[in-house]
């Protein structure tokens, strides 16, 4: 039964700081539930992964949310639904259309000049003997490879950067965390970002480049595959979640080794144990701390009837730390093996650039503990989290070479 010291309230500020012991009590006491804001919360590892395959929910009903948050009746929004919020037989068709750049042999390819930019950013500051992890290497190193991959000019990065941070936080304005200011910031970065890529895409038809837009523009100029909002759109997503949850990956996870010298000493003593240690970091503090689907049609969860058209949050870091999948959840093991954790989601929306994020994690994590063996916190203050509902990620990571 439900208690009144249970609850989801991201908006608490000790919530925002460590939500695990949250997650903690929901999952044992109210594993299945009903927040005082209408929607439900899940946070046990069998029911997220069962909303998360299970065609009876899905992302369409969001479309209303969405045209709440972007548009008006006189400012229509100028981006239709992403990917991200589309259900088959649409979410097939434009997932198709960018799979191929994402493959596991296609990303490996990018292996040794992943390692050249991660190289490069560490030489700048590695005279300084000391850096932000976050504005040094977190966020350079993904940005970068993502707008190599689309087309898009590095040197424009930054003047887009404040937008790709206002839409990603404008996802909490999207259904029942509304706040007006964010609200607004978001509509605005959206307009940003689609027009920024409205004037690259004229460009990129003057003259096609061997990158990601120019095929995209090669398959909207084929016919019904891809619309011009379409392509907008998919940009725009492509661009924001190339390089945002990365940098909230690569930022948790030094600080994770951080907290842990145990575990920092066993990484830089065996090397070889990056590629699992990177995905402890993807379920011990994950990038992406929750989804959602909305029903069609009423369902039944654990004796709970959910209505149709009521939001159901999947809890992706509440599942992740469930003790009847990961023994011991709550300790960082970068050895621990059968590590089925969600981070990348589930079923048909299963993150596309997973394998981009891992190996830019592998290879960014453990050139710094190669290159620098003594590492530490600069500061013993409480980490800053970025204001993000959806994301986890550090404002900053100052740390000594």
């Amino acid at each position: 039964m439900a208690t009144r010291e249970v609850l989801f309230d991201p908006y608490l500020p000790a919530f925002h700081a460590n939500p695990y012991p949250f997650y903690h009590r929901l999952r044992t006491q109210d594993p299945v539930h009903h927040t005082s804001m209408g929607f439900w919360v899940l946070t046990r590892y069998d029911d997220v992964v069962m909303v998360l395959r299970d065609p009876r929910f899905g992302r369409r009903g969001f479309h209303p949310m969405i045209a709440s948050a972007y548009a008006s009746p006189t400012n229509p929004d100028p981006l239709p639904p992403s990917m991200l919020f589309q259900d088959p037989p649409d979410h097939t068709r434009l997932r198709a259309l960018v799979n191929k750049a994402f493959t596991p042999r296609v990303i490996e390819a990018m292996r040794p000049h992943i390692q050249d930019i991660v190289d490069g950013l560490l030489d700048r500051v590695q005279q300084k003997g000391a850096m932000d992890v976050i504005a040094d290497l977190a966020y350079p190193l993904p940005v970068t490879v993502i707008c190599e991959m689309l087309g898009v000019p590095v040197t424009d990065h930054e003047v887009i950067r404040q937008w790709s941070a206002d839409l990603v936080r404008s996802l909490d304005a999207i259904g029942p965390f509304a706040d007006a200011d964010v609200h607004e910031r978001g509509v605005q970065a959206r307009r940003a970002l689609g027009e920024y890529f409205r004037v690259l895409m004229s460009e990129r038809r003057r003259d096609p480049r061997p990158d990601l837009l120019t095929g995209l523009i090669a398959a909207e100029d084929a016919g019904d595959r891809l619309t011009e909002g379409e392509l907008l759109a998919m940009c725009v997503l492509l661009f924001v979640a190339g390089h945002e949850t990365t940098v909230n990956l690569i930022g948790n996870g030094v600080l994770a080794l951080l907290h842990h010298p145990d575990q920092f000493r066993r990484l830089r003593d065996e090397p070889a144990l990056i590629p699992a240690a990177v995905e402890e970091f993807l379920r011990y503090d994950s990038p992406v701390q929750r989804t959602a689907r909305i029903p069609a049609g009423d369902v039944e969860i654990d004796g709970h009837k959910i209505p149709d058209g009521t939001m159901v949050v999947a809890a992706i870091g509440a599942a992740n730390r469930d003790p009847a999948h990961f023994p011991d959840p709550d300790r960082l093991d970068i050895a621990r093996t059968e590590n089925r954790h969600v981070a990348f989601g589930f079923g048909i929306h299963f993150c596309l650039g997973a394998p981009l994020a891992r190996l830019e994690a592998q290879i960014a994590i453990g050139t710094l503990v190669r290159r620098a063996p003594k590492l530490q916190l600069a500061t013993q203050a409480a980490p800053e989290w970025r204001e993000s509902l959806t994301l986890r990620g550090l404002k900053a990571l100052p740390i000594v070479l």
